[in-house]
């Protein structure tokens, strides 16, 4: 809930500053129960939890990877649908993968996710509760840039985003998480004009694109969703769309062995992203099962990598969670 769906719960006969603080205990302080806002009278506690609870998600099961020491949660929601919270620890910086959806209908080839297609959307209390379950049960701090948000998990955010953008309102609320939207970044596999209206948000996180292809025809094979919003309308919107000061776009491309990883992939990205103000994040494919692709060699990669940068920024994507399926592209809810 914002502040002003509060404001309407409690009732016109509470002062203003009454949704404030219970705003501020449940976003900020992170209280577990209503019954436990101190801050409040008692009766109006009890009338609260009476009828209303925090209401986060259910841990069914938590995987922590041997290597790294990320872990993936398998949360179960209120009517029993299941959806994957990443993990990723990283020194005195934590990450935490979000789902935007119950599964994903954008069926990308190489993404065992879309293996699931889709239930439903998040609500934002179900999107917001998967930051706040994995905070709690991790003590993480949110103070002085430590923690990052990447709603990466199942679900294309841009066709929930409606719901997206009120949970991103309450994660950059000074009030509420008080993230940076520097922290914040959400990936789409280019939905247009969704992109346009998330552009014209006043209130956003960041925006990454998944590309994955250097041609329109490949494109299309890997991401169906581009046989409806084309290649050359993608980048169009993205060159004019409204970045801040210190933003650039993020564009991803998974590298599938003898696919799209060659020299002559390189230089047609390198063309196709000419005059955006951008970075590109190289990910080799990260296998499952029923996946039809292979990884390519680390050489490969490091080639390609080599290729892009001499014209803009290009980084290779360290995977996290492998040997658990918490990498890109692996959240299938298994349990």
């Amino acid at each position: 809930m914002e502040l002003p769906d509060i404001r309407e719960v409690l009732g016109p006969e509470q002062p203003a500053y009454r949704a404030k603080q219970v705003y501020e205990a449940i976003y900020r302080s992170q209280a577990p129960e209503l019954i436990q806002i101190t801050a409040l009278p008692l009766r109006l506690r009890e009338e609260l939890a009476s009828s209303h609870a925090v209401g986060l998600p259910e841990i069914a099961r938590v995987y922590e990877s041997v290597d790294d020491g990320t872990r993936r949660y398998l949360l179960r929601l209120e009517d029993g649908r299941t959806v994957e919270t990443v993990l990723m620890p990283e020194g005195e910086r934590d990450t935490i993968c979000i789902s935007s959806q119950v599964g994903c209908p954008v069926d990308c080839k190489f993404c065992m996710t879309a293996l699931l297609g889709l239930e439903r959307s998040l609500t934002p209390g179900e999107i917001l509760g998967q930051v706040m379950l994995v905070c709690r049960e991790n003590r993480l701090r949110r103070d002085g840039g430590r923690l990052n948000i990447v709603m990466m998990g199942q679900g294309e955010p841009l066709l929930n985003l409606s719901n997206v953008l009120k949970a991103t309102r309450i994660l950059l609320d000074p009030a509420g998480f008080a993230l940076s939207p520097r922290r914040i970044t959400i990936s789409t596999a280019g939905i247009i004009p969704k992109i346009e209206e998330l552009g014209r948000a006043p209130i956003r996180p960041k925006l990454a694109i998944s590309l994955n292809a250097s041609t329109e025809e490949m494109r299309r094979e890997l991401m169906p969703i581009t046989r409806k919003y084309h290649l050359k309308e993608l980048l169009e919107v993205c060159r004019r769309y409204p970045l801040r000061p210190w933003e650039k776009l993020t564009f991803e491309y998974v590298l599938l062995k003898g696919v799209n990883d060659t020299d002559a992939d390189a230089r047609r990205v390198v063309k196709l992203l000419a005059h955006i103000n951008c970075k590109l994040n190289l990910i080799a494919l990260n296998p499952g099962p029923d996946i039809p692709f292979e990884t390519p060699a680390p050489e490969r990669v490091t080639a390609f990598q080599q290729i892009v940068r001499r014209s803009l920024p290009c980084f290779v994507r360290k995977p996290r969670g492998l040997d658990i399926y918490a990498a890109c592209g692996q959240l299938k809810r298994s349990t």
